[in-house]
């Protein structure tokens, strides 16, 4: 069932995607070579919690952390440890999510580490760009195949593939509500976007292939043929207005 938001339960939404966005953003800042995963991640959870609010992945189903930090050919869901030591060249999938006041904030980037490779760099745009292009879909009475279609359109126009075994998704009182969101699918296709909906729009896009396989700790998704992999996303609050990022440090 696809839950509307009031106006008042949008403004705690805000709240709860500025801690989320901030922590992202100090995620980030400490992506350097040298530095481990899980060093990542106690840095995520002490803002979260310094701020009042609680890691929304930590514990859920069982996960053990309060960041899912992907290196590379990991796409999502990779564990943090501290014998995951990030070097030059790396790209560092970080995905966040803050819950404060009753509500989530859910958010992902992809970092480079030091210097990248020009063809890292270009996954990395590349991906970043068909969020904004899928956001831009986000309008009232638009539909979620708007949305995939974008992303998808976008991402395979510059050789890319997008993942379709994890999609985005609804996000507010619960991480994941409905409507599902995939990252591709058919223009005028799918659930009727309505103001005072909240969706999270998050591309998976792989270098190579789409495939994916979980790995036997029964989290990381690793791309099934080695090639790199990026994330990124943005929740989102559908409005008469157009789309507005509810995931923004401002």
């Amino acid at each position: 069932m696809v839950v509307l938001k009031t106006s008042r339960e949008l403004s705690k939404m805000k709240d709860a995607g500025k801690i989320s966005a901030t922590a992202l953003k100090l995620a980030g800042e400490a992506v350097k070579p040298g530095v481990s995963t899980l060093e990542i991640d106690e840095i995520v959870r002490k803002y979260i919690e310094k701020e009042g609010a609680t890691p929304s992945f930590l514990g859920y189903n069982g996960f053990p952390n309060s960041a899912c930090i992907s290196v590379n050919s990991t796409v999502i869901h990779g564990i943090p440890s501290k014998n995951c030591i990030l070097k030059e060249g790396d790209i560092v999938s970080i995905d966040i999510g803050a819950f404060y006041k009753g509500f989530h904030g859910d958010n992902a980037w992809t970092f480079p580490c030091g210097k990248i490779s020009t063809d890292a760099q270009r996954l990395l745009d590349v991906t970043k760009e068909s969020l904004f292009q899928g956001i831009e879909q986000a309008k009232a009475n638009a539909r979620v195949g708007d949305i995939g279609s974008a992303v998808q359109k976008y991402a395979e126009a510059h050789g890319y593939s997008v993942v379709r075994d994890f999609v985005g998704h609804g996000v507010g009182a619960k991480l994941h509500e409905d409507p599902s969101v995939p990252n591709f699918g058919t223009s005028g296709r799918g659930v009727r976007l309505l103001p005072g909906m909240t969706i999270a729009i998050e591309p998976m896009v792989n270098e190579g292939s789409y495939g994916v396989k979980v790995l036997q700790d029964g989290w990381s998704t690793v791309t099934i043929d080695g090639k790199l992999s990026a994330h990124f996303e943005n929740s989102i609050a559908i409005t008469a207005d157009g789309p507005v990022i509810l995931t923004s440090v401002d």
